[in-house]
């Protein structure tokens, strides 16, 4: 799990758990719990975050601000006040927007929502304050919990042992004082897209200008259609919307349109045009998913030629330059309020761009299949690219020219003999 986790275009992307004691009580201490997403390209979208973890000793949550346990567990015991969870092993989730303000703390309160690092770093936290009774009131007695577990919404996050470090330190809102924690511990989880799904989430499909050929994501890129019913819907069912979202149910197994690539998402380019100086490709992404919205979506891609992007029309762009000097890596996202929003499957399923770039006429060229993507990821998980052989080929002028030389010899030679024949 730990190799599949390496992400070579974000090497140090992590969501890093950090756990600041802040004050002791009569029976145990008041912390803050801040998650930090550094992933520049990966985020945790609605439904959210469920964090856990299992308590070294017998640990309860008096009560909890900018969150909540999913479960109270058995609390007999206790009487006058009753603790907010018993549970040796606690489930958390962040609370949703529109919590009273008596309840929230900075940075919580989203719906469990935490943004890319690249795309929103304001957007890229969440936090939350939890009392802890039952356990101990010095750095000596406190022992750190165990067996953290991320879900975002679902599985895909490995979490490393909690590991005690330097204490934390704060500035006053004034800027004049500096505070610190009384202890600290971090957690850092890493994300894998093979433990998140068996299953690629998306594939490429690409289309040129020169060439008549589309090209279509693989077959059963993203699984196969079998038999068995709800495996994929027809759009031309009738009654569509009662077979897609029956009423109260809540899935995140996507319900996605009977295609032969059965992919949820389908990213398109298509080289459009061929100036002097320039080129320009259209990008398209659609949705074929009929359970998902995609709300503050993504995409990475890599092409040679990003270090002369020119213009980008109705998407934001960002450089990523894993590599030192080379940037040929480029993030983007939907312009807020406008096309930040990617619809389930139907007819507004889809959001576009074009993209102009400047030739660099040492490396520029439509052969081979340079003017394609090299790799693609939508929301942090790789694409699933067609096979280079099957690219769209410039038309080959060479055969062309060959073949009309070969005629003119023909037809030269043939003149010759009929000469001869009347000499």
């Amino acid at each position: 799990p730990f190799a599949e986790a390496y992400d070579a275009l974000d090497p140090n992307g992590n969501i890093t758990i950090k756990w600041d004691i802040i004050s002791w009580t009569p029976d145990g201490y008041v912390a803050t719990v801040t998650m930090f997403n550094f992933q520049q390209y990966r985020h945790i979208q609605a439904p959210g975050w469920t964090l856990g973890w299992t308590w070294a000793k017998k640990e309860v949550i008096w009560s909890m601000v900018g969150s909540q346990t999913t479960e109270q567990g058995d609390c007999s015991k206790y009487k006058g006040n009753v603790p907010h969870c018993c549970k040796k092993t606690p489930t958390v989730v962040d609370l949703l927007p529109g919590t009273p303000y008596n309840q929230q703390i900075a940075n919580c309160c989203k719906g469990g929502v935490i943004n890319a690092w690249a795309q929103d770093p304001a957007g890229a936290v969440s936090s939350f304050q939890v009392s802890v009774g039952a356990a101990g009131t010095t750095n000596k007695t406190v022992r750190v919990p165990k067996n953290f577990t991320l879900l975002a919404p679902g599985p895909g996050y490995t979490c490393s042992p909690a590991k005690v470090v330097r204490p934390t330190k704060f500035l006053t809102a004034d800027k004049r004082r500096v505070t610190q924690a009384l202890m600290t511990w971090n957690v850092t989880c890493t994300y894998s897209q093979f433990l998140a799904q068996k299953t690629p989430t998306c594939c490429v499909s690409l289309s040129s200008f020169y060439n008549d050929t589309i090209v279509g994501c693989p077959t059963c890129a993203c699984g196969c259609q079998n038999k068995t019913a709800g495996s994929c819907v027809n759009s031309k069912t009738p009654h569509l919307a009662s077979v897609v979202s029956p009423p109260g149910k809540t899935d995140l197994t996507p319900l996605v349109q009977c295609t032969s690539h059965m992919c949820p998402i389908r990213i398109h380019w298509h080289v459009k045009l061929n100036y002097k100086e320039y080129w320009r490709v259209k990008v398209t992404i659609t949705n074929f998913n009929y359970r998902m919205n995609y709300t503050q979506w993504n995409l990475v891609m890599q092409h040679p030629n990003f270090d002369n992007l020119t213009q980008i029309f109705s998407f934001n762009y960002k450089s990523l330059t894993p590599y030192d000097g080379f940037n040929d890596t480029a993030m983007l996202w939907g312009v807020k309020f406008y096309n930040d929003f990617l619809s389930q499957a139907g007819p507004l399923g889809n959001v576009q761009s074009e993209l102009l770039f400047r030739k660099d006429q040492s490396t520029f060229t439509f052969e081979k299949g340079w003017a394609f993507p090299r790799r693609i990821y939508f929301n942090g998980d790789n694409c699933v690219m067609p096979p280079p052989d099957a690219y769209p080929w410039l038309p080959n002028d060479g055969y062309q020219s060959t073949m009309s030389l070969l005629q003119a010899l023909t037809t030269a030679l043939l003149s010759f003999i009929v000469l001869l024949a009347y000499a």
